[in-house]
């Protein structure tokens, strides 16, 4: 009989955690955490496949399908003129569809400097985080452009590193933006290391910088 009653209490203890755990709500789509959305741009004879990591890994961290876009540049030559007004209407196209007023962009090697123009050329006040892997910015600006939004400059992460034998790493660094110097990682690796996922989640997150005026 003791026995039996032990065994009844169990169950009857098991009863009572399994129906707490039925009752928890889970966590809707209304109280799920959201981003601006990330707009990727790829560089000099890239595509749009070439963040497949780096969008896996955000997705772990929380960011949602529609919430993560990667644009297919038309003009693969690099000419950032031309990517630069073909990403400006995608910007636009990305806002009107997910309702949100501001994008997060992250540029590989030449999508770097796509984006920055696209920046100088439209005030940047539809930009929120900027996170350049790779990319040669100097070319474009020496100095990380703060937007045209009163209440918000836009913040730069600029990633780097001193085994890239494509892009000089000097030229990815931007004053006044949050410059990062890795090693170890070539330059294509640059969107598919694990080291750099972490960064870039930092970045997207407001861990940029810019003290530029």
């Amino acid at each position: 009989m003791k026995k039996m009653r032990v065994v009844h209490s169990l169950i009857a203890c098991m009863t009572i955690l399994f129906c707490s755990v039925g009752l928890n709500p889970t966590v809707s789509e209304a109280q799920r955490v959201t981003h601006d959305p990330v707009i990727f741009v790829h560089g000099l004879g890239g595509n749009s496949t070439n963040f497949y990591f780096i969008k896996t890994y955000l997705k772990q961290q929380g960011w949602a399908d529609n919430e993560l876009y990667a644009i297919e540049l038309v003009d693969k030559t690099g000419n950032s003129i031309t990517n630069a007004k073909q990403l400006a209407t995608y910007v636009d196209d990305v806002l009107k569809k997910t309702g949100k007023k501001k994008v997060d962009i992250i540029g590989h090697s030449a999508g770097g400097i796509n984006a920055l123009t696209y920046i100088l050329n439209t005030g940047g006040s539809k930009v929120s985080d900027v996170v350049t892997l790779g990319s040669p910015n100097r070319v474009i600006t020496t100095k990380a452009p703060v937007g045209t939004d009163p209440n918000r400059k836009i913040l730069y992460t600029s990633i780097y590193s001193t085994t890239d034998y494509i892009t000089p790493y000097r030229l990815s660094i931007l004053d006044g933006a949050k410059n990062i110097q890795i090693s170890g990682v070539d330059h294509l690796g640059l969107v598919a290391s694990k080291k750099v996922n972490e960064l870039i989640k930092a970045g997207l997150n407001g861990g940029g910088l810019n003290t530029n005026k």
